[in-house]
């Protein structure tokens, strides 16, 4: 296979997102649910909302075992935190199914994983809600986790998922050790997903071959919470109706130019995934309707 990429730059993203209408309200700008979190891991569904709404999105639901719901509720201001029934452990137990069913059909994307804990309860809930899923599906961390034995889920769903796997987490889901480009690329067609493979320069491979490549971001990243504020972004521009394939390529270059700014500013030593969200805005300041 030749390794004809598309080349993710700022005027490629400049593409991808449009200005806002000045007459819009909330609702213009998506309804995402985010179902992540578990007792000991709020750091990992903060993240995951915080980076869905610093990158737009109109209402942002975090939906987090009821365990650490208290920490989460406390710590986040513009997302609704809805507690869900959990196990002795804290992690999301059956009983959480049809709660969050009933959010995602109503949800204009869905983010499933950072932060869940692995249980056969939440591969359940994992399964369960990618097949009642009315839009795109966004699953990082222990929602991949969850495939690892029965991937073939993703053949049956009728809705666009978007995977972001990093190498260790593509080895549980694949078997394959350092993949090559053309196992990627095969990965995403037979599975009919879109697959963002994190690391350096971040690859994206689409469901019909299509193969992007993102030059932004630094080691600095390499630091617990990256991910969830990356998944976070990228299932806000879903939910803003961006394709998933375009989102996830937007969602990439905006993400490694925050951890850049924040780098230049902070050093790679000193920078944190907060600090992330922190510079996130000042990119976003380009696409404004207008000066102000």
């Amino acid at each position: 296979m030749s390794e004809a990429f598309i080349e993710i730059d700022e005027a490629y993203v400049d593409g991808i997102l449009p200005r806002r209408q000045p007459e819009a309200d909330k609702n213009a700008f998506g309804r995402v649910l985010c179902v992540c979190g578990s007792a000991g891991y709020t750091g990992a569904a903060y993240f995951a909302a915080q980076g869905a709404v610093r990158m737009g999105s109109g209402v942002v639901t975090l939906a987090t075992p009821e365990r650490a719901w208290p920490v989460l509720a406390v710590k986040l201001n513009e997302p609704v935190v809805r507690p869900m029934p959990c196990d002795a452990d804290g992690m999301l137990s059956r009983e959480a199914l049809p709660v969050l069913t009933a959010l995602a059909v109503r949800a204009d994307a869905v983010l499933i994983g950072c932060g869940l804990g692995r249980s056969d309860a939440v591969t359940e809930i994992v399964y369960g809600l990618l097949q009642c899923a009315n839009s795109p599906v966004v699953l990082d961390a222990d929602g991949i986790n969850a495939l690892s034995v029965h991937k073939d889920v993703l053949r049956q769903t009728a809705q666009p998922v978007v995977l972001t796997p990093h190498a260790a987490e593509f080895v549980r889901l694949s078997g394959i050790q350092k993949p090559k480009t053309e196992e990627l690329a095969a990965f995403a067609q037979d599975n009919r997903c879109i697959l963002l493979y994190k690391g350096h320069h971040t690859r994206i491979f689409s469901p019909g071959g299509t193969m992007y490549r993102n030059h932004s971001g630094n080691p600095g990243m390499a630091k617990g919470g990256s991910g969830d504020v990356l998944a976070g972004m990228l299932v806000s521009l879903c939910g803003q109706g961006i394709s998933p394939v375009q989102a996830a390529c937007a969602a990439a270059w905006l993400h490694g130019r925050a951890g850049d700014l924040a780098a230049n500013r902070l050093s790679e030593y000193g920078m944190t995934p907060g600090d992330m969200l922190r510079y996130l805005p000042e990119l976003l300041k380009r696409y404004n309707t207008r000066e102000w």
